[in-house]
């Protein structure tokens, strides 16, 4: 818990920083592009007949001259995807479109980044993963950015095309909102370390060749990439402004497949890099944002650590009299959900409007947030674990369903996983556990963590039950 705490001090003081970048937003002008570099377009492609045409359409309507666009189509695929691009792409013959093709899926997203990079032309390359839908006028407001020759990436902020679609699309948007508002921003104000995102992003080339290229050896290539770059002295950009839309998973499976990749990746990118920037001459703010956003997936094993713990403490809390500073330090440790709980409610404001239909509805959102956080805590802890002690697993990408469109139901998607790992059997299990803690607390007369212990049994149940639906 006091892990917990301190964290949270930390996303505290990014949501300082935050509200001060906003009054900073609100007086700085925008700028428009003066001259027109030759710019790379960069799609990564993995088994996408759902999004894929969609894709394609959207970029070749970037407002750009055309003769100094390429777009370069980096197709692992090994299903339908490749005809569907094949087909789509004769549609725009007027655009310069670079098709390659592995048989090999070495390095897998980022070797086959690392793949085209070797053929690109551009001397800014622009990244677009299968589900996103770019603004036309995305280069146009990203390259200015580039007004000095150390800037080295530009970062955009995701939206969410189908925020609405169900309970489980809302709270992963309260989660990403509080990211690419508070943190990043936040990060971004104050000099800090802050990271590509693995799309809707444009890199200077040379940065890219300086920091080493795209790595393999953690899931999270775009992360690792991040933090070689700036530790050379690259600086990187943030433009909460610039809108890039993108599809939510709409079941848990593809949530949980998601979540395991970008917790397991960020512990890998946590033990790869840590050591090297605290020793290195940035200022202390630098390195303690450095300490939380390395190891922020750390939270959730501390989180089930706690929770475990707690079954004992509610045993040994029959002697109050014996064990009465407990409550003290619980109630202190709960100011860190206060300041974590801030923070995920001034982004969620901050993108839907500060209005009484907003505050209405962050009012059940939060909890509910929470609870699931707190569900997904025994996988997230599986991932964070295996990244922090070199475990190696194959890069799993998130399936995309693209379910607005109607072209083909949830239940008979191809995509759609029908494997139910023994985890979620144990989900379900913790669930009882801790409904059997919430009524031993309240016959017993041990009250301390009946709110811990109502959460968790609803957090995991959902998680359970939603995992169940999933299959």
């Amino acid at each position: 818990m006091l892990f917990v705490f301190f964290y949270s001090l930390a996303q505290g003081h990014l949501l300082f920083h935050f509200l001060k970048a906003l009054k900073k937003q609100k007086q700085s002008s925008t700028t428009e592009i003066k001259t027109f570099p030759r710019v790379t377009v960069q799609l990564p492609i993995y088994n996408e007949q759902y999004v894929v045409e969609r894709l394609i359409e959207a970029v070749a309507q970037l407002n750009y001259p055309k003769e100094l666009l390429e777009i370069q189509i980096l197709d692992d695929s090994t299903d339908v995807t490749t005809s569907l691009v094949q087909k789509k792409i004769i549609h725009y013959p007027e655009l310069n479109f670079s098709y390659l093709h592995r048989e090999n899926r070495s390095g897998f997203k980022a070797g086959a980044l690392r793949e085209g990079l070797k053929k690109a032309q551009g001397e800014f390359i622009t990244i677009f993963d299968a589900d996103f839908v770019p603004d036309p006028e995305f280069l146009q407001k990203t390259l200015p950015h580039f007004s000095s020759p150390d800037i080295g990436m530009v970062q955009t902020r995701w939206t969410h095309l189908n925020r609405p679609y169900s309970m489980l699309t809302q709270l992963q948007a309260f989660a990403l909102d509080a990211h690419f508002f508070v943190e990043q921003l936040g990060r971004s104000h104050q000099g800090a370390f802050i990271n590509f995102n693995g799309t809707a992003g444009i890199w200077r080339k040379s940065c890219i060749l300086d920091a080493g290229n795209w790595h393999e050896d953690t899931l999270t290539e775009d992360l690792d990439l991040s933090y070689r770059a700036q530790r050379k002295g690259w600086k990187f950009v943030y433009c909460p402004e610039v809108e890039s839309p993108a599809e939510l998973p709409p079941i848990l499976s593809a949530v949980k497949s998601q979540q395991f990749r970008w917790n397991k990746g960020g512990a890998e990118c946590a033990v790869k890099h840590i050591w090297q920037v605290l020793r290195e001459p940035h200022g202390w703010r630098v390195k303690l944002h450095a300490l939380a956003h390395l190891f922020n997936s750390t939270v959730f094993v501390a989180i089930f650590l706690s929770s475990l713990s707690s079954i004992g403490l509610t045993w040994l809390l029959r002697e109050e009299q014996t064990y009465s500073y407990f409550p003290t330090l619980a109630g202190l440790s709960m100011l860190g959900f206060v300041m974590v709980a801030g923070v995920y409610m001034m982004a969620y404001l901050q993108a839907q409007g500060f209005s009484w239909t907003s505050f209405a509805s962050v009012i059940w959102k939060l909890p509910l947030f929470l609870c699931v956080s707190m569900g997904l805590s025994l996988h997230n802890t599986q991932a964070v674990l295996e990244g922090l002690t070199g475990k190696k697993s194959p890069f799993i990408r998130t399936p995309k369903f693209n379910l607005e469109a109607g072209l083909v139901p949830l239940q008979s998607n191809v995509y759609r996983w029908r494997t139910f790992p023994i985890s979620t059997w144990i989900e379900g299990i913790l669930a009882m556990i801790f409904g059997g803690m919430l009524v031993f607390g309240f016959f017993q007369g041990s009250y301390v963590f009946l709110p811990l212990h109502g959460i968790l049994c609803l957090g995991f149940g959902i998680v359970f039950l939603y995992s169940f639906k999933s299959r």
